[in-house]
């Protein structure tokens, strides 16, 4: 089997509790740091300390906060490679992750890929988890999707749609904007059970609004501004998270039929909810 020609990259800001626990477990987990970059958008905690203390393959520090999106592009062009593995910091991987979520990008053919995943408080044994009752979802694919928490692109998508909208003022709506790219160039996409993260849950996002002043249920960005972006008006993307909502809704019912459970969950009260 070839060697993996893979990058990771994330950004952070702040929370360095999450960037130190997702570090500790790329490293628990066979990562070799030297495929990592990380790009700092100015934190105002030790963030930057930590990241001087590890032998990264790029440490990108900006002098104010750029957004993920310009973040991500950093990092994607400091280190080019065949799959560039796009995350957040506030996630925790497991056992062989990469090399699971590569082969069933390979497998079945597409382009984009992303892991399973639960959300919420780690209030439960994430590994004995992916060991055991993970394992039901092996082999399972939902496909024509993607999510930014992690997500592997393969280096041919850059070349047919470019990188992230370089906008700081979309706050975190890099994503649609490039999902959108995606699907009008009908790239192949999909999430796979192979693979396994736990994600807190937005920690970065959680923290700006908290400094605006905003609820954690309001949008970071203006959705005018950002509709300008997609090139939609307000109804066409309301039809179209409609369709994709139904999509995903009818995905999980099956997934839960066939295993008892769905590729993705979120940790409430001590139980998982799937969806």
């Amino acid at each position: 089997m070839k060697k993996l020609d893979y990058a990771i990259t994330f950004a952070c800001y702040n929370q360095v509790k999450y960037t130190k626990q997702c570090i500790d477990s790329l490293i628990k987990h066979g990562v070799d740091l030297s495929r990592v970059v990380v790009v700092d958008n100015n934190s105002t905690d030790s963030t930057r300390e930590y990241l001087e203390t590890l032998p990264l393959g790029g440490k990108i520090f900006n002098k104010t906060n750029l957004g993920c999106g310009i973040a991500w592009n950093q990092g994607a062009l400091a280190l080019q490679a065949e799959w560039t593995i796009v995350m957040n910091n506030d996630i925790l991987v497991s056992k062989n992750w990469i090399e699971n979520l590569i082969h069933a990008a390979e497998r079945n053919n597409v382009k984009m890929i992303s892991p399973a995943m639960i959300e919420g408080d780690l209030d439960y044994d994430f590994e004995e988890f992916v060991s055991e009752t993970g394992r039901k979802m092996t082999g399972t694919v939902r496909p024509d999707g993607w999510h930014a928490v992690c997500v592997a692109i393969h280096d041919s998508v850059w070349q047919e749609i470019g990188y992230f909208q370089p906008v700081p003022l979309l706050l975190g709506y890099e994503d649609t904007l490039f999902w959108h790219e995606v699907l009008n160039a009908k790239i192949s996409c999909a999430f796979t059970g192979d693979s396994w993260i736990h994600h807190y849950g937005s920690m970065t996002q959680k923290l700006m609004r908290q400094e605006r002043g905003l609820s954690q249920k309001s949008d970071l960005p203006n959705h005018r501004f950002c509709l300008k972006y997609l090139r939609m008006n307000w109804l066409a993307r309301k039809l179209h998270r409609m369709k994709k909502n139904k999509r995903e809704k009818e995905q999980c019912t099956k997934e839960i039929r066939e295993h008892g459970m769905s590729i993705f969950g979120t940790r409430v009260n001590g139980k998982f909810l799937w969806r």
